[in-house]
Parts: structure tokens; C-alpha cells; sequence
């Protein structure tokens, strides 16, 4: 007898944004991720998001190769290093992927709504002007009172005050290209993610992201159904304050710089997953350790 109802394969993705060197709460991400999804047997893509232009530096893409290779994580698809990455992987790309969903969206009366929003303005509706605004950009119009609920695997059942905590969030920006919210759903179901890894922090954007891909058909495919969230706290320091970016980075090379290497990664994940300390001396140890939860 078949089972009509297996769940999907695992395919998850490392998606870091080339606008700083990545610190050592990147590095903790990617290995959890890495980890996870070669234990289920899955597949691993390198996915960048590059769509901030202003903020990106050859550098800080030429550090996201070097923090992979320093670490001993493969994956399985994406670009081979920063020149291939520029010419067959950039979000630019998939300009005409974002733009379809963004009509599709404005399409949907009542879903969005055109803002010309300053830094000084005092809240939710102001500056409010047609979508078709030259230099306007697109807000979701979140109701006060939404609650976005998920499964998570680390957290348990979520319920996120998504009309309380990113209310009317940005999915077109001033400069007509998509936001992260919309291209990130766009992209994860291009790839067809079904496991996504990702900090306690950003919890209310795997809300804005669910609540958003509901509102069209194309995009209901990614839903908590389907995808697997792993929602990891974030690092501290020893009196269980949050580490700061700065903190986390040493120098300008980000993680890199650590005197350690790359074992301190390795033990800040066996530490975050609970595993004797000495699984955290070699990925090898962490993955032979892992292996056993």
C-alpha cells in the first residue's frame, strides 16, 4: 500500500545578503542548515540576495565564497563563485518573476497601497497615494488585528501579531524593484524550499511571508504545510545578552578574522544544540553528533 501523502523531499537553501562580511551568527546558520538538511538526505542551494544594490560590495560577495570554503560546507546547486554568481545567479534575474507577482498583487483590490512614507511620518496610512504613483512604494495593507500561526520545529506552534509587529510592510521599494518579503517567497518557490532555517529575529518576516504568499494562488505553495521552519535563538554572550553584529565580527573579514577558526562555529552550534562539547572540536565530530538526535 502507497502512501499518497509522503511528505515533500528536503531542499533548503543558504540565503545571505552581500552587504556586510558575515558574522559569526551567519556562519551558526549556515552549519545548522548544512546539517540538518544533509541529515534528512536532502538538497542544499546557495541562494544570494543581491537586490539591495546600494549596499553591495565585491567584497562582501567574495567573502560569502570564502565563509563556505573556510567552513567545509557544501552545497549542491548555485553559483560556483562570485563572477558566476554576477552573471547567471543574480536576483536581477528574476526581475520579471517579481514584477509578475507585484501586478498580480496590485491587481487584488485592497491588498496594497501606494505610500510615499518618510522616516518622519507618524504611522500606518500616511502618505498614502495611488499605486501608480511615480517614486511611490507598495505596502501590504496588513489588518490591525492579524495573527499569522505556524508549526515550528524548534519553537513549537507560533502565533505572530503580524498587524502589531510589521504592519503595512514595504513589498515594492521607491525604486520599483521588489522587497525582500515578496522576492524572498518568489525565490523559495522557484527553488522549491521546503526547509528553511533562519534566527528567532526574524520570525515576524516568516509571518509577513506566509501572510503574503496566502493572498495569491501562484504563491499558496509556500505555507507551513509544506515547509519546514527552524527558528534558532540567537546568540549571546556569557550574561545572555544578545551579541551585537559588531561583536560577532572580528575585523573586516567578519568571521573569518576569528584567531579560533572555524571551530568556534562548530562549538557555538554543538553548544546551541545541546551536544557534548567535544562535538564541536571538527564538523566531522558536530555531524557524527547530530546524527544521533
Amino acid at each position: 500500500m502507497t502512501n499518497d501523502h509522503q511528505a515533500p523531499p528536503i531542499i533548503g537553501r543558504l540565503a545571505p545578503t552581500p552587504s556586510g562580511y558575515l558574522h559569526l551568527g551567519n556562519a551558526v546558520n549556515f552549519v545548522l542548515t548544512w546539517l540538518l538538511v544533509r541529515r534528512a538526505g536532502g538538497t542544499l542551494h546557495l541562494r544570494i540576495d543581491d537586490l539591495d544594490r546600494a549596499r553591495l560590495r565585491r567584497v562582501y560577495l567574495d567573502n560569502i565564497f570564502r565563509v563556505i570554503d573556510w567552513l567545509k560546507i557544501g552545497y549542491d546547486h548555485g553559483p560556483s563563485g562570485p563572477d558566476d554568481f554576477l552573471a547567471h545567479h543574480s536576483q536581477l534575474l528574476h526581475l520579471p518573476d517579481y514584477n509578475r507577482a507585484l501586478r498580480r498583487l496590485g491587481q487584488r483590490p485592497g491588498l496594497a497601497y501606494g505610500s510615499q512614507r518618510t522616516r518622519t511620518s507618524e504611522g500606518v496610512g500616511e502618505g498614502l497615494v495611488p499605486l501608480a504613483t511615480p517614486g511611490a512604494a507598495w505596502r501590504a495593507h496588513v489588518p490591525p488585528r492579524a495573527v499569522v500561526t505556524f508549526a515550528d520545529a524548534w519553537q513549537g506552534v507560533v502565533s505572530v501579531p503580524l498587524g502589531a509587529e510589521m504592519a503595512d510592510f514595504i513589498i515594492r521599494k521607491k525604486d520599483g524593484v521588489a522587497a525582500y518579503q515578496l522576492a524572498s517567497v518568489v525565490d523559495d518557490l522557484r527553488l522549491g524550499t521546503t526547509l528553511v532555517v533562519r534566527g528567532l529575529d526574524l520570525l515576524p518576516s516568516t509571518a509577513a511571508q506566509l501572510w503574503l504568499a496566502a493572498r495569491l494562488p501562484e504563491t499558496q505553495a509556500f505555507n507551513a504545510a509544506r515547509v519546514q521552519f527552524h527558528h534558532h535563538p540567537l546568540l549571546t554572550d556569557a550574561t545572555g545578552q544578545k551579541l551585537s553584529k559588531s561583536t560577532q565580527a572580528v575585523g573586516e573579514a567578519g568571521v573569518l578574522a576569528h584567531p579560533a577558526g572555524p571551530v568556534v562555529v562548530y562549538q557555538a552550534v554543538a553548544r546551541r544544540l545541546g551536544l557534548p562539547a567535544e562535538a564541536g572540536e571538527s564538523l566531522a565530530a558536530l555531524q557524527a553528533g547530530f546524527a544521533t538526535m
